[in-house]
């Protein structure tokens, strides 16, 4: 089927709408987008995408994604590469990229994605919105192909932090309650040198939006390379893979060879059989990396739960229960389209040494 014209984000356009009146309804009014993640036709509507259509949101059409969503770029060979709103000559950002772009290019007023490695936090980030990933299990994923279950969830996407408000609730089911204070605001100062983005356009904004809000006093700057390095010892057994590179915080490298360790094998157990059986024409710059992980061998799985173990309770006992972690998305601007792999590869390690930190199950809500 091929894609509508309208930037390249949907595969297919519809008309889905509440199965009642929708006036008093929470999302009354509204339009959203859905990711295509469905591989044969589905034969039930999945719960997350009939908690929005029972808040009185009307679903007009699902979105182009990458392969298999095994991707941040956004690209896809097959049904083309969605238009990025914010800087078309540039990537926009994967696996959810058709959403971000239809919520971005103001073609819905949300839209739904999925996250496992960044994809809602990374394609909203590069086409200028606002994307939400839940805490794991959060939100059912019934419905959905799965890619990792232990890091598979559903998010979403919004221009207007309102409406990304409304949405949340009508996913989370929560209620209508006045918003919390948080204790603390930890700043990874570590983290945010990873960034080619000047400090003065992101912890210098943040630093002088949180005094002027709640006051300087719950400003806490920490070294989370450090931190995690020494709360999550299981990361050893991967610190000596050759992560300490001047692009990346050499203990927040090893994480994401853990997360990655243990994606590879879930994505293994899900999609081994029907690649190989199906042997189907995946993208250049896909098929070596989804071949890998077909052919990766299943060890260390055990030490990758430990690891997920122990970074839960070091970022609980960091965080407590009402305090936040403030993470760049990704280290710099979205790649240009066609950029050479050699420097593709070297901003992925740049960035996944910022992303896997949420990916852990209840680390960081």
């Amino acid at each position: 089927m091929a894609k509508t014209s309208e930037s390249g984000a949907f595969v297919e356009k519809f008309i889905l709408q509440p199965t009642s009146s929708s006036q008093q309804l929470p999302l009354s009014g509204l339009t959203f987008a859905v990711k295509d993640m469905t591989h044969s036709a589905a034969t039930l509507t999945a719960p997350a995408v009939l908690d929005v259509l029972e808040g009185g949101a009307t679903c007009v059409g699902k979105t182009i994604m990458d392969e298999m969503a095994y991707c941040i770029n956004g690209e896809n060979i097959h049904y083309g590469t969605p238009t990025n709103p914010c800087a078309p000559d540039r990537v926009p950002g994967g696996s959810s990229s058709g959403s971000a772009v239809a919520v971005g290019a103001g073609l819905v007023d949300f839209s739904l994605g999925s996250d496992t490695g960044g994809s809602v936090r990374v394609p909203a980030s590069y086409c200028g919105i606002l994307g939400f990933r839940p805490s794991h299990d959060a939100i059912s994923t019934s419905g959905v192909i799965p890619m990792a279950q232990s890091f598979d969830t559903v998010g979403w996407f919004a221009r207007d932090p309102t409406v990304l408000n409304r949405v949340g609730r009508a996913l989370l089911h929560l209620p209508n309650v006045n918003p919390v204070t948080p204790s603390q605001i930890f700043i990874p100062e570590d983290c945010f040198s990873l960034s080619s983005i000047p400090s003065a356009r992101t912890t210098g904004v943040l630093i002088k939006s949180i005094e002027k809000l709640v006051g300087g006093s719950i400003l806490k700057h920490v070294n989370l390379g450090d931190y995690v390095k020494e709360k999550v010892p299981s990361l050893h057994h991967f610190m000596a893979k050759g992560n300490d590179h001047a692009y990346n915080i050499p203990s927040l490298a090893a994480l994401s060879s853990s997360m990655r360790l243990l994606q590879r094998c879930e994505f293994k157990k899900n999609h081994a059989e029907w690649l190989t059986t199906v042997n189907p024409n995946l993208g250049p710059r896909l098929s070596k990396r989804i071949w890998d992980a077909v052919r990766s061998p299943e060890e260390n799985i055990g030490i990758c739960r430990s690891v997920q173990t122990e970074l839960r309770a070091a970022l609980t006992d960091l965080l407590k229960d009402e305090g936040i972690l403030v993470l760049p998305t990704v280290p710099g601007d979205p790649p240009k389209l066609q950029t050479d792999l050699a420097s593709l590869e070297v901003f992925r390690a740049r960035a996944f040494s910022l992303l896997p930190l949420p990916e852990y199950p209840d680390s960081v809500r």
